[in-house]
């Protein structure tokens, strides 16, 4: 919510004409992102006329202070609902940067490409606001992500899989 929002929007406004359709998947309950996308959308559109999106909810697989046990459980359930999204999408790439909505998402897409249904890139940019350590959706996504983004050398040297380009947002 906010802040990752305006952090992926950024990264998207670099990206050309040839990402689209782009599809948009958030938390069924961010109505502050489906905002700032909406209107992010409707700006790119006078540049980009063909450009195409669609706007996914899927159930959030953790809130703000939620237990770690009860987490658990809602992000199996947003697991489980995902699967039939990222199957009907069959994305040839996931660009995320860390709300644990995209927990779900990358698993399924994971999966799926273990199935051998549809091999998606997933490139996981971790949040400018990391500095030392990583976010919870990054220690998880660290180990199923194609790329990972970091934005501090310190965290390169943490965790050698990740590739530090500086700040990029």
């Amino acid at each position: 919510t906010g802040g990752h929002t305006t952090e992926i929007l950024r990264l998207l406004s670099c990206l050309s004409e040839s990402y689209s359709p782009r599809h948009y998947v958030f938390a069924d309950s961010d109505k502050m992102s489906e905002a700032k996308i909406c209107s992010f959308e409707q700006k790119r559109a006078e540049t980009f006329s063909k450009s195409q999106f669609t706007l996914d909810r899927i159930p959030r697989s953790r809130e703000v202070r939620q237990s770690w046990t009860s987490s658990v459980v809602t992000t199996l359930y947003s697991i489980l609902y995902s699967v039939p999204l990222t199957y009907k999408r069959k994305p040839d790439l996931i660009l995320c940067n860390g709300p644990g909505t995209c927990v779900p998402v990358c698993i399924s897409a994971f999966l799926l490409g273990l199935l051998r249904i549809k091999r998606t890139i997933i490139v996981y940019v971790e949040s400018i606001c990391r500095v030392e350590t990583l976010s919870l959706s990054g220690k998880i996504l660290y180990y199923f992500s194609d790329y990972f983004i970091v934005q501090w050398p310190d965290l390169k040297k943490k965790y050698p899989k990740s590739i530090y380009l500086g700040r990029v947002v």
